[in-house]
């Protein structure tokens, strides 16, 4: 396994995860974003678990991939639904995460 892809991949999933914790505290307690709000704070968990096992190898990589590439994907998918550059910007790096998981998940396969 290439440890550039799992370095790669702990990257781009603290990056989205910081992303996702600036979003979530930014759409806190304004109406109509509690969804945003919502999608913001599980990716931004499942991301970190994500980078935790990649950091440790762990045997549970490829489901964590999985479980992060979903909520990325779920969480772009609600804050492009915004016109707030903070929302764009938040859906841009779970774009960038879910890509570099997806790069681990396929790691893992082969």
């Amino acid at each position: 396994m290439s440890n550039q892809k799992f370095q790669s991949c702990i990257v781009a999933c603290m990056a989205c995860a910081e992303a996702c914790d600036a979003c979530a505290a930014h759409c806190k307690g304004k109406s109509g974003m509690e969804q945003c709000e919502k999608f913001c704070m599980a990716c931004a968990d499942a991301c970190r678990k994500c980078a935790e096992d990649c950091k440790n190898m762990s045997d549970n990589v490829e489901q964590s991939a999985e479980k992060c590439i979903e909520a990325c994907r779920a969480c772009a998918e609600e804050c492009r639904k915004s016109n707030d550059e903070i929302c764009k910007k938040c859906a841009e790096e779970c774009d960038k995460c879910a890509t570099e998981c997806s790069n681990v998940s396929k790691l893992q396969s082969v």
